[in-house]
């Protein structure tokens, strides 16, 4: 059974999720949580008195309260988000097991049906949520939905650190990406090809290891 994580991560990069598997690496840096327990803060974070510049936000007090005002207005689950039924919860399913940071039993005008959010410690990209995040949501959702024995069409991804919340569809496409993700996860017994000159390797802790090689400026743009 696959981890949540190691089918984010192989969405992500591949070869990222293979050196994390040969290091054993499952360690959640402290900055990463963090910015993922602003998640379960929001109504004081929301609070003019509570001082955001001390906290681990990445935007101006004004943008991040508008940003979660918005997502408060917009979205019928905020209660739930707020005050979920359950956080940090290990779901096992039938090809996945891991942590859904949330599990929300009150959603919207159907209080019955159960759905997950996952909670990123990252940057949101300007629409819709980055793919690994996704494959993350699409894979505690059917873990649950495997444990209730009972249909989960949407879920909720949330980016804290910048007050944003943002409710995706278990359609044809992300369910497309989680079970590709997932193969890639199972079938890995060697290092997959290396990327290269790609954005993702800059940031990389296993940039070093893996050889990753970037071009110079002058060479993509056809010198010697």
């Amino acid at each position: 059974m696959q981890a949540f994580s190691d089918i984010a991560t192989a969405a992500y990069c591949p070869r990222q999720l293979y050196y994390r598997r040969k290091h054993a690496d499952h360690a959640v840096p402290e900055e990463v949580a963090a910015r993922r327990d602003l998640a379960f803060r929001y109504p004081e974070l929301l609070d003019p008195a509570t001082n955001l510049r001390e906290e681990p936000v990445d935007a101006t007090p004004t943008q991040f309260r508008a940003r979660l005002s918005a997502a408060k207005e917009r979205l019928d689950a905020w209660p739930a988000l707020v005050d979920p039924a359950r956080r940090e919860v290990l779901l096992e399913g039938k090809d996945a097991r891991g942590i859904a940071h949330k599990v929300l039993d009150g959603d919207g005008p159907a209080p019955e049906a159960p759905t997950v959010s996952v909670v990123s410690a990252g940057e949101p990209p300007d629409r819709g949520v980055w793919e690994p995040d996704s494959v993350r949501a699409v894979a505690a959702a059917k873990a649950l939905a495997w444990e209730r024995e009972t249909a989960v069409e949407r879920a909720y991804v949330e980016y804290p650190a910048h007050g944003v919340v943002r409710r995706i569809s278990l359609g044809t496409r992300r369910t497309a990406a989680y079970r590709h993700a997932l193969r890639v996860a199972r079938s890995m017994d060697g290092p997959p090809p290396r990327l290269e000159n790609d954005d993702r390797c800059a940031p990389c802790e296993y940039r070093a290891e893996c050889g990753t090689r970037t071009r110079t400026l002058r060479s993509l743009l056809g010198g010697d």
